[in-house]
């Protein structure tokens, strides 16, 4: 049977500012008591399953989340800066409105170039995929064969789950992925399979 490494990819915890429209980025922000239960729902789910390391970016709202779950079973997270959500440069901080009024069509040209197109200040989802996958493949080869967890971000999540299914970048955002979610990949020689895609535990 051929050996399988097996990812828990969880969604940081709902935000402090969730209700803002504002888009975050890599702007360090918090999350918040639901934020926390949903990250509590995670470690209860996987208390069973023996991991052999738990990662995360280096931004607090996911590093909290990587605690509580790492807490279950006497581990400390190790985080990566190159596991950050999206730079979103100048949009950081902004509603679409505000970034529609300072960045007239920015949001449309967006739309029309999705993966190549570079924030002001920031980069492209190409530029995110470019970060993370290299990452996250030096993390699989080292459990090779184990259990791991890896608490993130929508934006690394989706690249992470696209470059899982083979699925073009281009589908970015057909992928959902919810405030504190489980997605399951299982990680085969030569192919990937995915288990759970964006499960639910607790609602925000």
């Amino acid at each position: 049977m051929d050996v399988c490494t097996r990812l828990y990819l969880v969604r940081h915890g709902q935000v402090v500012n969730f209700s803002d429209g504002k888009y975050n980025g890599q702007r360090d922000v918090d999350i918040t008591e639901t934020g926390i239960r949903q990250m509590e729902a995670v470690a209860a789910k996987l208390r069973s399953e023996e991991l052999a390391g738990v990662y995360c970016s280096d931004l607090i709202r996911a590093k909290r989340g990587a605690e509580i779950v790492a807490s279950e079973h006497g581990l400390r997270p190790e985080s990566f800066s190159n596991l950050r959500e999206l730079n979103i440069g100048l949009w950081e901080g902004r509603t679409p409105e505000e970034i529609e009024v300072q960045f007239p069509g920015a949001l449309s040209k967006r739309s029309e170039r999705l993966v190549d197109y570079r924030i002001p200040g920031g980069e492209s989802i190409r530029n995110l995929a470019e970060r993370v996958i290299p990452t996250l493949r030096e993390i699989l080869r080292a459990n090779y064969g184990k259990n791991i967890v890896l608490v993130a971000h929508g934006g690394v999540n989706r690249v992470i789950l696209a470059d899982a299914m083979d699925l073009s970048l281009k589908h970015f955002y057909s992928v959902e992925q919810d405030y504190g979610c489980l997605n399951i990949i299982d990680y085969f020689p030569d192919c990937s399979v995915i288990k759970l895609m964006n499960g639910q535990s607790v609602q925000g």
